[in-house]
């Protein structure tokens, strides 16, 4: 756990993960590029969604049907995106996406190979955290929407797909996972500051 130490105190000195969720100064997305670009960027600038792209690459890395697992994450994000948009109410949304990282990050860390309660963590994990995402969307015209969820939809999928064939590399090369524990450990801890984080605000 001293390993984790840090990434748990740099969580709780960074600022706010809310403010990762609006680029361009806190304006909506008004052209198709601006929208693409901040579909984009959200997972990676969203410390929280990184975290969990990065969990499910470990996770997604010590099963068969790993790739296909991650898209899966993927795919349920784009539904919690378009849950929200609907109007459908999350409650304790943010808490909510920080318990997921944490879940996804213990499932990495204690290597646990179960399909279908991972196939379930994800997907519950994507439509959580496609929910949040969705806040920076809300009010954008058509255009710019689509295109948002096109950004999103690709650095997404692009970053689970990567991460996952990356660590069963390492894993193989090393003869150990290692590498996917480690990261879904350091995941588990960053979710559980940014959760503490909250419940303390």
């Amino acid at each position: 756990m001293k390993r984790f130490l840090p990434s748990a105190l740099l969580v709780l000195l960074a600022p706010d993960a809310a403010l990762t969720h609006r680029l361009m100064d806190g304006a909506l997305p008004a052209t198709p590029w601006q929208g693409l670009l901040s579909g984009l960027a959200h997972p990676v600038i969203g410390l929280d969604h990184l975290a969990a792209l990065v969990a499910v690459g470990g996770v997604a890395s010590l099963l068969p049907a790993g790739v296909p697992l991650a898209l899966a994450f993927v795919i349920a994000g784009i539904a919690g995106v378009a849950l929200h948009l609907g109007a459908f109410t999350l409650p304790a949304a943010e808490p909510l996406v920080a318990i997921s990282v944490l879940g996804l990050g213990l499932f990495a860390a204690f290597a646990l190979r179960s399909i279908v309660p991972a196939a379930i963590l994800f997907v519950v994990a994507g439509l959580t955290h496609g929910y949040a995402l969705a806040e920076s969307i809300i009010g954008a015209e058509p255009a710019p929407l689509y295109a948002y969820l096109a950004g999103l939809a690709v650095i997404q999928a692009a970053l689970a797909a990567a991460l996952t064939i990356a660590f069963r590399a390492i894993g193989a090369r090393l003869q150990s996972a290692f590498a996917a524990r480690f990261a879904g450990g350091l995941a588990a801890v960053f979710g559980l500051a940014v959760l503490v984080r909250q419940l303390a605000a």
